[in-house]
C-alpha cells in the first residue's frame, strides 16, 4: 500500500481534519466543507478515510519483538476512577536501575501507535508506561472516531487524576533509578506540560505539539523541557512565546523546535500527516534529551 502524505491533500482539508479530530467541528461539518476538495472520484468521506491511521504501516517495534517484554497492568487511582489500566514495556534483558518514562496518548486513548511508542522506548533501555484514559469506559475501542467520542465524555478533572496516578505508579517502580521522564503527543503533550508543573522531581519532559500551561504554572517547572511543534499549527503555536519565556525566566533548561512545512501530528507515522524527516529528527532529539537527563 502506498503511503499518503500531506502533499496528497489540499492544506484546507488538513485544517478541516485537525478541527474535526480536536472537536472544533463535527464529522458532518467536515464532510460538508471537504466536498469541494473531493475530486478524481474521491468523495469527502473518502478523504476522511484516507486521513485515518494505518497502525500496521506505522509499527516499528512489533509486540513479539524479543528485545522487549510487555504487559497490561492495573494501578490505583484514588482521586480518579479508582482502578486504572496501562501498558508497560520494558527491555527484555535489562537488569538493575533505569530511567522510567510515562507515555501519554492523544485524545483517542491507548491505541496501537502509542503502545508502539512505549516499545520503542523500551528498546532504548527504559521502562515505559502508557496509561489509558479510556480504561474506565472499556479501553481503546479499536475505532478512532468512537475513541474520540468516548474520550470527550470522560470527566476531565477525573481523567487528569487518572493519568497523574499513572505517573505516581511508575515513579514508585523498584527498577527506577529516580529519574523520571514524560513524553506525549497532542492532548498528551499538554498533559506532559501539566506533569512538569505538578511534579518538581520530573527530570525531563518532551511534549509534542502540546497545549501550554499558564505562565504562573510554568514558573513551577523544574524539569528539563524539550518542546516540539509543527509549523502549520496555529491553534497550538500561539502559546509558544509566552511558555518559552516563562520557562527561561524560571531558569529551566529548555529547547524549542518548530519543524518547517509540518502539520500537527507530524510524528505519528500511521497517518498522512507524518513527516518522515521531521519525525526522525525530532525522535533523535528526544532520545538524546532522555539520555542526557535520565541516564546521566
Amino acid at each position: 500500500m502506498t503511503r499518503k502524505t500531506v502533499n496528497d491533500f489540499d492544506p484546507e482539508v488538513l485544517k478541516l481534519f485537525d478541527g474535526y479530530v480536536h472537536g472544533r467541528i463535527t464529522r458532518r461539518e467536515f464532510l460538508d466543507r471537504a466536498t469541494r476538495f473531493a475530486v478524481g472520484g474521491v468523495s469527502a468521506a473518502g478523504l476522511l478515510e484516507m486521513l485515518q491511521p494505518n497502525f500496521a504501516m506505522g509499527e516499528q517495534i512489533p509486540e513479539q519483538d524479543s528485545r522487549v517484554r510487555t504487559e497490561t497492568v492495573e494501578y490505583p487511582s484514588p482521586k480518579g476512577s479508582g482502578t486504572m489500566k496501562g501498558y508497560l514495556a520494558q527491555p527484555a534483558q535489562a537488569q538493575g536501575k533505569r530511567g522510567c518514562i510515562v507515555v501519554i496518548h492523544e485524545n483517542r486513548g491507548l491505541n496501537p501507535h502509542i503502545k508502539d511508542i512505549a516499545r520503542r522506548l523500551a528498546v532504548e533501555g527504559y521502562t515505559a508506561f502508557a496509561p489509558d484514559a479510556l480504561a474506565p469506559v472499556g479501553g481503546y475501542p479499536g475505532d478512532e472516531d468512537k475513541a474520540r467520542e468516548l474520550f470527550s465524555r470522560l470527566d476531565a478533572p477525573k481523567r487528569t487524576e487518572d493519568l497523574m496516578a499513572g505517573v505516581d505508579w511508575l515513579r514508585a517502580r523498584l527498577e527506577s533509578n529516580g529519574r523520571l521522564g514524560a513524553i506525549g503527543f497532542c492532548y498528551g503533550g499538554g498533559v506532559v506540560n501539566q506533569i512538569a508543573v505538578r511534579y518538581p522531581d520530573l527530570a525531563a519532559g518532551v511534549p509534542f505539539y502540546g497545549a501550554q500551561p499558564k505562565a504562573e504554572d510554568a514558573a513551577k517547572i523544574k524539569a528539563a523541557m524539550q518542546l516540539h511543534y509543527a509549523e502549520n499549527d496555529d491553534n497550538i503555536n500561539k502559546g509558544i512565546p509566552a511558555y518559552e519565556g516563562a520557562l527561561k525566566a524560571a531558569g529551566v533548561k529548555v529547547e524549542v523546535y518548530k519543524y518547517p512545512g509540518t502539520y500537527h501530528g507530524f510524528n505519528n507515522d500511521t497517518t498522512p500527516r507524518y513527516d518522515e524527516n521531521a519525525a526522525k529528527l525530532a525522535w533523535s532529539r528526544a532520545l538524546a534529551w532522555f539520555k542526557e537527563n535520565l541516564k546521566g
